[in-house]
């Protein structure tokens, strides 16, 4: 896949910070709300979150607490067995015990931001988390970045989320990380880097760089994937493209992409397999998440996902 040259600027974007959320702006259109302190039950293991996401065209890609699955937040990092805990929200998965409620249900807190700098590309934040236990024992401490940037890419109207993680083990144990697949429920390996679309979206198309589909695209593996939805009322169509860093433990790692049921889509890097993760061993994990107005065909989802490859390998 060719990657196009990218141009970002700062000059059309802005935030605001009301101490619980981080706003972004773009010429004026809200594009994300990062909320990092939370106020969820601890059944749906509080965690930040961003929603709203809009496009660029201003037309909302997220949904927040769905009845089905209250603790879907917009597009967060969650993960539903890690070691005995979940952070995820919900019923946790076992063998022992198929989903049962087990008062397990961890929290990401915030702790600071260390910097939020919006003089290169785009504005960059840089987070310290700690994850801890139902009864508030610190289990993993959470290093994570997250940058907005404009794509210049011809004819499609496009901004970049870039996400980092670094998640380091601060308990006295191995932390065993799966999903429900792991654990003997057959694709279900939901956990990791997780977007919900509206309802609108539900009967959309992904695309790969192996074609086009719905529900097939469950547990694949690609550098990239797109999702296209249409939204009520105004009828317009928007998409979202993820990508994954060739750096990242396992990559190119599974796909958790459903499109009948409801609309979403999620790295899984745990989807099938039990990772470790071992005092002084972090794990890293880096992505790009572009939102762009309009249908994406062969050629441009993958100029967007080559854009967004561009953006995360020049991101530092």
């Amino acid at each position: 896949m060719t990657s196009p040259a990218v141009t970002t600027t700062t000059t059309q974007l802005s935030y605001s910070d009301d101490g619980a959320a981080l706003t972004f702006t773009a010429g004026g259109q809200q594009i994300a709300t990062y909320t990092y302190r939370p106020t969820d039950d601890q059944y749906e293991s509080p965690r930040p979150y961003f929603h709203p996401l809009r496009t660029l065209g201003g037309d909302e890609v997220t949904i927040f607490r769905p009845w089905d699955h209250v603790w879907h937040k917009g597009l967060s990092l969650a993960l539903p067995n890690v070691g005995k805990d979940n952070f995820w929200g919900g019923a946790t998965y076992t063998r022992a015990t198929g989903y049962a409620n087990l008062g397990n249900n961890g929290a990401m807190t915030h702790e600071a931001f260390t910097a939020i700098d919006d003089s290169g590309t785009g504005i960059t934040a840089a987070e310290e988390l700690v994850w801890s236990s139902q009864d508030g024992t610190p289990v993993i401490a959470e290093k994570r970045r997250f940058s907005v940037q404009v794509l210049d890419v011809p004819a499609t109207p496009a901004w970049v989320l870039l996400f980092e993680t670094e998640l380091a083990n601060i308990s006295p144990d191995v932390i065993e990380i799966g999903s429900p697949t792991t654990e003997g429920r057959d694709n279900a390996g939901y956990g990791g880097l997780f977007w919900r679309g509206p309802r609108s979206f539900t009967g959309g198309q992904f695309r790969s760089d192996a074609g086009t589909g719905q529900d097939e695209f469950m547990g694949t593996r690609s550098e990239w994937i797109s999702f296209t939805g249409r939204h009520d009322d105004t009828c317009r169509f928007s998409s979202i493209t993820f990508v994954e860093d060739g750096t990242n433990p396992g990559a190119p790692n599974q796909w958790f992409a459903r499109s009948s049921m409801f609309a979403c889509l999620g790295s899984a890097p745990f989807f099938s397999e039990v990772v470790p993760l071992k005092a002084g061993q972090p794990l890293t994990y880096r992505y790009a998440v572009v939102i762009s107005d309009g249908q994406v065909d062969e050629r441009s989802a993958a100029e967007l996902a080559g854009a967004a490859k561009t953006a995360l390998q020049a991101w530092s």
